[in-house]
């Protein structure tokens, strides 16, 4: 497994050659240029809301590193802040060549017949984004956007691989996970995603929300994680230029779409009963990202950096045995919205 290089300070770019050019016009630059932008501009909004919340002084510790095989990423991480208890955004651009069952984890769909092949080359980059507020009645937010590419595996001959010599695909989403329901804040959010995503296709938030309900499915607690939003994988079904302009219009709704809520319940007045349904809550994120999430399953296989990996995860969660809310109160809707999801717009 590579390991990452510290490094001083971001460079420019973590491309090479053409590419690196501040003028590149070709996917692999343009996504870059998406993605440290967006990473800038999110943490520039929750440090406004720290600001305004007596948090000042509490910013985002910044970690720049680099691999050998090529690329690198910058990790900014708040802790311990007035409104969040943790927040990450980080962003990634590797590549150079992958195991097979890294593939696999990449692209499950896909992959049949890689295991007899050699190393995969690839190109992977992505912002991801996981944060958690102190007051329970502010919700969790993750997004994540992505770019991938990848090459014939290296024993076999372009001839004898399906669509090579490259194969390119987006993947991302936004989506919500609150301790309670709170119609008025969900309603807001979905409806930023929608009006995202009717830009492009109207047939895109009823067909990646449901993928998001699909995708963040604890299976093994037959509940969802969250209220969802919207999430989309290996998505190739359009021309590359359509997909890239919509994956930056997605991510430029991340702002609009969660910072309102934030200040809505940022001091809403809260329990220590209310706390520790919070923390059961969080356990579940923790289960979910710990055992389904593909990108959490890619990064580990491909020995990537591992407290960028792992950041996602709250700085505290709990689990109590065999705990069942009573039906009826606040913290089951919670539940039983996460059980059978429903449409909010």
């Amino acid at each position: 497994m590579e390991r990452e290089t510290p490094e001083a300070a971001p460079p420019p770019t973590f491309l090479r050659g053409e590419e690196a050019s501040s003028g590149s016009s070709s996917a692999r630059a343009r996504f870059e240029r998406l993605i440290r932008r967006v990473q800038a501009e999110v943490c520039a909004a929750l440090e406004a809301v720290e600001e305004g919340s007596g948090g000042g002084g509490v910013v985002f510790r910044e970690d720049a590193w680099t691999r050998p095989g090529g690329g690198g990423g910058i990790s900014r991480v708040l802790q311990g802040g007035h409104v969040f208890e943790k927040a990450a955004v980080n962003v990634s651009v590797v590549y150079g060549v992958m195991p097979p069952d890294a593939y696999r984890a990449a692209r499950p769909d896909a992959a049949a017949g890689v295991e007899k092949a050699g190393p995969v080359p690839f190109f992977a980059a992505g912002v991801s984004s996981v944060i958690h507020p102190n007051n329970p009645f502010a919700p969790t937010l993750h997004f994540n956007y992505r770019y991938f590419e990848t090459e014939a595996p290296q024993e076999i001959t372009a001839a004898d691989a399906p669509g090579a010599p490259r194969q390119w695909w987006f993947g991302g989403g936004t989506d919500l996970t609150p301790s309670y329901i709170i119609e008025e804040d969900i309603k807001h959010f979905h409806s930023v995603q929608k009006q995202a995503c009717d830009k492009f296709d109207p047939t895109f938030y009823p067909r990646f929300k449901k993928w998001c309900d699909d995708y963040f499915h604890i299976k093994h607690r037959g509940e969802r994680r969250g209220v969802g939003g919207i999430f989309f994988d290996d998505l190739n079904d359009h021309d590359q230029e359509t997909l890239l302009d919509f994956a930056t219009e997605c991510a430029a709704s991340v702002i609009p779409a969660y910072i309102p809520i934030i200040e809505r319940r940022k001091d809403t007045p809260f329990t220590e009963d209310h706390r520790a349904w919070q923390q059961l809550r969080r356990g579940r994120y923790v289960e979910f990202n710990l055992v389904y999430d593909r990108g959490t399953t890619f990064g580990l296989k491909t020995g990537g950096r591992i407290e960028s990996i792992l950041v996602s995860l709250p700085l505290t969660a709990r689990w109590e045995y065999d705990h069942k809310p009573q039906e009826g109160t606040e913290e089951w809707k919670l539940l039983d919205v996460c059980i059978n999801p429903k449409e909010w717009i």
